[in-house]
């Protein structure tokens, strides 16, 4: 186990979950960690939104963080695991982190309850119950629009005084809430940004890193842009993140992670693009609008190469 509380920064990638003939697919689950391991990516989350964590069974929930934990000691690569939880029962989330406390994972992360949309005297008491029983370091998901309950600050700051809390992960979705926890944050108390399309004006407002589908595809590009504003250089920072702002726009044309998988797929990384229902594979449309994309920055990206070797 690593000291997650001094890693949560950088870039962190949701793992898709690759799937075939409705079965967990672990070829292409260890090709995908070998191709990570060797990127710029600071950390994995596994089976969260983008891994379609609440369409595992208990059985692949476990064969999918040994799979990850094996691929990566194989290849000698060190890099934290973080296991994606939700639920909207404290007792069985209770449960959730005995049946899992001696995996080998380096923390959680956990979202709001869903559905019954507690108060912020509910969440703070969730959320405490949880810190206060869990073997690992907790790093909290603020995502309202999934949840139906936002997390507000004054709750957040009296959370972030938890020693088993770590950070969070902020999709709120409010550039005023997100500035503000980012300035009256407790010191070591990690804010990851998890909007995908919000990443480059996240880093500029402080954020300490982030959680991104999109950084599947073009995953060094991420890493750099959070590299030079770090560096001081804002303006090769901004252009950076230029080249892949529209990017990210494309991979939530439709639910996610469905597109991302699409693109995996057709550039190899996975054997297949499948998704469990209730979720679908892309349209159509979509498809055509994806391969016209893959095949631009495949053609620049050679062109590119072309030219530096000259």
């Amino acid at each position: 186990m690593t000291d997650l509380r001094t890693q949560l920064q950088g870039l962190w990638l949701p793992l898709v979950t690759p799937f075939r003939d409705r079965e967990l697919d672990e070829p292409s689950l260890r090709r995908l960690v070998r191709h990570y391991a060797s990127r710029q990516v600071d950390g994995l989350i596994l089976a969260a939104t983008s891994g379609e964590g609440l369409a595992l069974r208990a059985d692949e929930l476990e064969r999918l963080v040994a799979t990850v934990h094996a691929e990566l000691a194989a290849g000698h690569r060190r890099l934290p695991i973080c296991l994606g939880l939700s639920g909207a029962s404290t007792a069985k989330m209770l449960d959730t982190l005995d049946e899992t406390a001696a995996w080998p994972i380096d923390g959680y992360l956990i979202s709001s309850p869903y559905y019954s949309r507690p108060s912020q005297r509910g969440l703070l008491a969730h959320f405490g119950a949880l810190a206060d029983h869990a073997s690992r370091l907790i790093v909290l998901y603020n995502i309202p629009y999934r949840s139906a309950v936002n997390l507000a600050n004054a709750t957040l700051l009296r959370l972030a005084e938890h020693p088993n809390i770590a950070g969070l992960k902020d999709c709120c979705a409010d550039r005023a809430q997100s500035i503000d926890l980012i300035r009256t944050r407790p010191a070591g108390f990690r804010v990851l940004a998890g909007e995908d399309a919000q990443y480059f004006e996240a880093l500029d407002d402080g954020a300490d890193g982030a959680i991104l589908l999109s950084a599947h595809i073009e995953t060094d590009t991420f890493a750099s842009v959070r590299t030079l504003l770090r560096a001081g250089d804002h303006d090769a920072a901004f252009a950076r993140w230029q080249s892949v702002a529209k990017l990210t726009r494309l991979l939530f044309t439709e639910p996610s992670p469905a597109p991302a998988k699409y693109w995996l797929a057709r550039t190899g990384l996975i054997e297949r693009a499948e998704v469990r229902s209730p979720m679908v594979e892309v349209s159509a449309e979509l498809a055509a609008r994806l391969d016209r994309e893959i095949q631009r920055r495949t053609t620049s990206s050679q062109t590119a190469g072309l030219v530096n070797a000259r």
